[in-house]
């Protein structure tokens, strides 16, 4: 290395987000990022660098004329290897998040009017009789397990029914879309996932292929009827955006919900504030759960020209690792940054990414947060986790998020049917009132009480 390489790269950290050490030193390790090199070089995963900072992260994230997301899995333009640092071997891309302009552009202009908020309002009085219908499952027993009973299935139904694939299918995307995540690679599990994951894809096709002949309203409809570029996607790169609408569905808002319902366990003085003072409250609470907890800690980038950002000099083709999750922490911006104020504000968080791929699904995902914990608060109101049973994912280097969080509470009295007849009147209604249209074709709110 020569002297002024040195010197571009003399602030070095040694960053593994993979590692189990790194979610359990998680606020050390940021706290030393922040203080002494806010972007560090990493020789980790072939070197690349890691932005820490929230103004670096802020600068970097906004700077796209610099910074790619392209995925090129055939090698055919410059190589470049998308969002994962170190990168999966994958045939296909994943989503429009690993492209970058206009083809990216294209994509999210084609969903956006599946995810606005007004589309997204239309949605809530299915979302809280999902809600209603998995507490009612346990209700009268005084136990539940909020991930596996709650946390899991109201973002998976919801998240295919917008998408046009039946409700019922949840149990067919669920289990792989989350067990991939935590499970490590080489695990004997991993087995059982990849099975899973083959029967998901089939289906996911199927699907696709179903609606390209017979076309019903959802976010596959416009995928498939979409021209990018001028140009109909093949396939395969619309699978990859399914796949992408689906993960983003589903782990992210499942691991803010359980983690959000863990720390009001452990602090019930604020959940009984949570609770009496939810009309001003529960905004901003969402928020500060959002930053304090990050469920999708960051995202890759690879330098596409020589600039300087921030302060710092990068070379074309050098990868870089954005760091929402570190930023989220950053005294700079957040005061008392490793402690949770529900009623924090000017909380210009992080969570969902910044820029042109800033998260299109955030709409989606505070909506489904407000719905399962406000239900929680009426109704199982004095909850009380179990710490020794509680299990966190290992590593948080893709999810910060849960596999169990099982709890007791004063049993209560059910309201209504259960899941499975639940989801078979909200497919009802979601093919009766044509749910999944864009807003552009309809803007009502969902009847369910026709």
């Amino acid at each position: 290395m020569s002297a002024e390489e040195a010197d571009r790269k003399k602030n070095r950290y040694h960053f593994d987000r993979h590692t189990p050490d790194y979610r359990h030193q998680f606020e050390a390790i940021t706290a030393e990022m922040h203080a002494r090199c806010p972007i560090a070089w990493s020789d980790t995963y072939g070197g690349h660098w890691v932005a820490a900072g929230a103004r670096e992260v802020f600068e970097l994230a906004r700077s796209a004329e610099y910074l790619s997301n392209d995925h090129d899995v055939n090698n055919e333009r410059r190589g470049y290897k998308g969002i994962t640092i170190p990168t999966p071997e994958s045939m296909i891309r994943g989503g429009f998040l690993e492209m970058d302009p206009p083809e990216q552009r294209h994509y999210r202009q084609a969903v956006n009017p599946y995810l606005s908020p007004a589309a997204v309002a239309g949605w809530i009085p299915v979302t809280a009789e999902l809600v209603r219908a998995c507490l009612d499952e346990k209700i009268e027993t005084g136990r539940i397990d909020f991930v596996d009973d709650l946390a899991n299935v109201v973002p998976a139904v919801l998240t295919l029914a917008m998408m046009g694939i039946p409700m019922k299918h949840w149990t067919i995307y669920c289990e792989p879309v989350h067990a991939a995540v935590y499970t490590p690679p080489d695990s004997p599990g991993m087995d059982r996932v990849r099975d899973r994951q083959i029967e998901m894809y089939k289906d996911m096709f199927g699907q696709l292929m179903a609606i390209k002949e017979n076309p019903r309203p959802g976010l596959i409809d416009a995928l498939a009827r979409a021209l990018i570029n001028g140009r109909t996607p093949p396939d395969l790169e619309l699978l990859g955006v399914m796949t992408l609408i689906i993960a983003g569905g589903f782990d992210t808002t499942t691991a803010l919900t359980a983690h959000a319902l863990e720390w009001l366990g452990e602090h019930p003085d604020q959940r009984k504030r949570l609770s009496r003072e939810r009309e001003t409250l529960l905004d901003p609470a969402t928020e500060e759960f959002l930053r304090f907890y990050t469920p999708a800690p960051g995202d890759g980038r690879t330098i596409a020209a020589d600039c300087e950002i921030a302060g710092q000099q990068f070379k074309e083709g050098e990868r870089l690792w954005l760091s929402w999750a570190m930023a989220n922490r950053d005294p700079e911006v957040f005061p008392d940054p490793n402690q949770v104020d529900l009623a924090r504000t000017g909380n210009r968080h992080h969570s969902f990414g910044l820029g042109i791929h800033r998260c299109i699904g955030s709409n989606v995902a505070r909506m489904v947060f407000k719905q399962m914990v406000a239900a929680v608060l009426d109704r199982m109101p004095d909850y009380r986790c179990d710490p020794a049973s509680a299990v966190h994912y290992e590593t948080i280097g893709v999810i910060q998020g849960m596999q169990h969080l099982p709890a007791a509470f004063t049993p209560g009295a059910r309201l209504g049917a259960g899941l499975d007849e639940t989801i078979e009147a909200m497919q009802r209604i979601c093919d009766d009132q044509r749910l999944a249209e864009p807003v552009t074709a309809r803007k009502a709110r969902a009847d369910i009480a026709r």
